[in-house]
């Protein structure tokens, strides 16, 4: 039987009471060593994710973090001054703990940070020198994710999961985030523990990589759903129709989606919504339009036949260089098709 590595040993799961109490550390049986965990990528997911996370660890245990925003780390830093420290570099993050989380925006930031902490191989002579786990909860393509797990998995440094996640900004600050993870299975439970000091859910959808070709998959019917209620409230309104009655009919009926129940586009239709705030906040246009171009790339290169998505990439094109709707919340495209405000 093949050895099974100390990171993909069972672990107590952690809850904010017990992990506050408890000695044990996760990462050793010695009860006597605390664990050092990082956390890279301070943006507007990252930042609450590693508040939420510096939160659930046990007290005596350490979170080192990174960004290339030094206001960010700074700002981290002031807020929740006790067991954390900043690291000059992503190499030092890598160095001194033993999993690893990382929230980063392109494909290209997570090869150079990936490149950064795993060049030169050398991982397992520093800090506890045991195997890491890296956690990669960037929304990237399947491709580059690949690529970087092999780099991990081959250098024999670490084991590596993909784990993007949904539930926005405001998932990540209440600690609600889904995650859909790609894992070989010993690696599912580890993770799975580390997550949910991040979120509600954690759903393994299959080997590495198929974490990010379920987010895709969800993202693309996403901007597609987002377009087609934009265009039927806009529809609706525009033949007379009252837009919370159309908005109450859809949404018992076989229209209803989350853009038409949860982030209508229509302004006053939900009360707190984007839209009833001038758009401000949400998911932005620009990242669903990456999103949206990752998951046409990813189709692409697995000879997926699509009708609609690159109908929707051009508008959300046009929709990301309007003046008026740059910047905004995706739902803006109803403003964008001149939809009644």
């Amino acid at each position: 039987m093949r050895a099974v590595s100390a990171i993909a040993l069972p672990l107590r799961r952690l809850t904010p009471a017990s992990a506050r109490q408890s000695s044990r550390r996760c990462f050793s049986s010695s009860q006597s060593v605390h664990a050092t965990w990082g956390f890279i990528g301070l943006g507007r997911m990252g930042y609450p994710m590693a508040r939420n996370l510096r939160a659930k660890i046990p007290v005596d245990d350490t979170l080192i973090i990174q960004d290339v925003n030094l206001e960010a780390t700074k700002k981290f830093l002031q807020e929740s001054p006790e067991g954390v420290i900043v690291a000059d570099n992503v190499r030092e993050v890598a160095e001194k703990s033993e999993a690893v989380i990382t929230v980063l925006p392109e494909p290209h930031h997570v090869q150079g940070v990936y490149k950064a902490m795993l060049q030169p191989p050398s991982l397992l002579k520093e800090g506890s020198g045991k195997e890491r786990i890296f956690i990669d909860c960037s929304t990237i393509d399947p491709t580059t994710s690949r690529e970087v797990a092999n780099a991990a998995h081959s250098s024999g440094q670490g084991k590596f999961v993909d784990a993007p996640m949904s539930g926005g900004v405001v998932g990540a600050q209440a600690g609600t985030l889904t995650f859909m993870i790609g894992a070989a299975p010993e690696l599912v439970e580890r993770a799975t523990e580390i997550l949910s000091m991040m979120g509600r859910r954690v759903l393994h959808l299959g080997e590495q990589g198929a974490g990010l070709h379920g987010k895709l998959a969800n993202n693309y019917l996403l901007a597609l759903n987002n377009i087609a209620t934009a265009e039927a409230m806009n529809m609706g309104i525009q033949w007379g129709l009252d837009p919370k009655a159309l908005a109450h009919m859809i949404n018992i009926s076989t229209g209803k989606c989350w853009p038409s129940e949860v982030n209508n586009p229509v302004p006053g239709v939900i009360e707190g919504s984007p839209a009833s705030r001038g758009y401000e906040g949400g998911f932005g246009v620009a990242l669903a339009n990456k999103d949206l171009k990752l998951a046409l790339r990813a189709a692409k290169d697995a000879g997926v036949k699509l009708s609609l998505g690159e109908h929707a990439k051009q508008l959300y094109d046009e929709v990301e260089a309007d003046p008026n709707c740059k910047g905004k919340d995706f739902s803006v495209v109803y403003r964008y098709l001149g939809g009644k405000e």
